[in-house]
């Protein structure tokens, strides 16, 4: 299959594009986020294709991942996603600004399918009568490397100033009552200022690529998950695979995501920052739930299987027969250098 699909978020993409498929991503040095190709990603089974090119391309299915990129699909390939080549839509987050009540904009339509990446964010948004499915995630196992020799906590978070509550950023000083935070991802070094906290309480430590990135989080002792309303974070599931020891508030995935003996989850934060410090204080403790959590996380958040769903979706929406009801999209949602003139 030709499959149509941005690159919009780099994890989920590495994995998703190791299929047997033929992946096409949009490449436009001037388009920015609509445009970004492989953006130095080594995909062997992707190929860049210009935005300009992509009307002459032969494509069997569409992956839709912004609802902007409906219209911007419609646009390059002169064929509406849903009516005239078959398409299905990829809800990444949990529903906002509501948990339960918030509408999805493909709400109400049977032409294209819903494909959510957590059975929480299913269960949250109101998708009305738009068909819907689960793709739990699954991700390259990047070997065991546990080694927990440093007595700290290992954090991956992007822009957890801007984002505050939302990442729990406000708890981490109540973290760091149990030992030192190591916060690796893009904008952690703002944390210290913006919380008042000392730099070797709360240490930012880069925004690495992950051949970095994984051995230096398999160092810490364990790993921390204070997030209130994302959706599941990769980064929660690459400490699993690691072998890491993970101790996680009790919201949206993450209950689901983590099985008993694999560490902590509670919504009770008095509770999750003792489990830090005993962590940190019981080497061969960590040790052994990390070991579990890892168990755990090849069985359910395996390569094989996020891929054999996939490729399952795939083939039955390519071979559906869009009809005349398909979505309508306005231009209120289209992005301003796609607006007509």
């Amino acid at each position: 299959m030709r499959v149509l699909a941005w690159h919009v978020h780099g994890g989920w993409m590495d994995a998703f594009v190791r299929g047997p498929h033929d992946y096409l991503i949009p490449r436009d040095p001037y388009a920015g986020e609509w445009g970004r190709g492989l953006a130095g990603r080594s995909w062997p089974a992707a190929r860049e294709v210009a935005l300009h090119d992509l009307h002459g391309e032969d494509v069997d299915i569409v992956v839709l991942q912004r609802t902007e990129e409906l219209v911007l699909a419609e646009a390059l390939l002169g064929r509406r996603p849903g009516r005239d080549v078959p398409a299905v839509f990829v809800e990444h987050n949990a529903p906002k600004p509501a948990a339960a009540t918030t509408r999805h904009p493909l709400a109400d339509q049977d032409d294209i399918a819903i494909v959510h990446v957590t059975h929480f964010n299913r269960l949250m948004w109101d998708a009305g009568r738009a068909r819907c499915v689960v793709i739990e995630h699954g991700i390259p196992d990047p070997g065991e490397q546990y080694l927990g020799d440093l007595p700290s906590m290992a954090l991956v978070v992007n822009e957890p100033v801007r984002r505050g509550r939302i990442t729990g950023t406000d708890l981490l000083p109540l973290f760091a009552e149990a030992g030192p935070i190591d916060a690796f991802g893009m904008g952690a070094d703002q944390l210290p200022a913006a919380l008042g906290m000392s730099p070797h309480a709360l240490r930012p430590s880069g925004d690495l690529p992950a051949a970095q990135l994984h051995p230096a989080m398999a160092r810490r002792r364990l790993y921390i998950h204070p997030m209130r309303w994302t959706s599941l974070g990769l980064s929660l599931l690459e400490a699993m695979h690691l072998g890491m020891p993970v101790v996680a508030v009790q919201s949206t995935e993450a209950p689901r995501a983590i099985p008993p003996g694999a560490g902590f989850v509670s919504a009770d934060v008095g509770e999750l920052v003792a489990a830090a410090r005993w962590l940190l204080a019981e080497p061969e403790e960590a040790a052994r739930l990390g070991a579990v959590g890892r168990q755990a996380a090849l069985e359910r958040y395996g390569l094989g299987r996020f891929l054999a769903d996939w490729n399952t979706v795939i083939e039955e929406e390519a071979q559906r027969r869009p009809g005349p009801g398909a979505v309508e999209f306005d231009g209120r949602n289209r992005p301003d250098r796609w607006k007509e003139t």
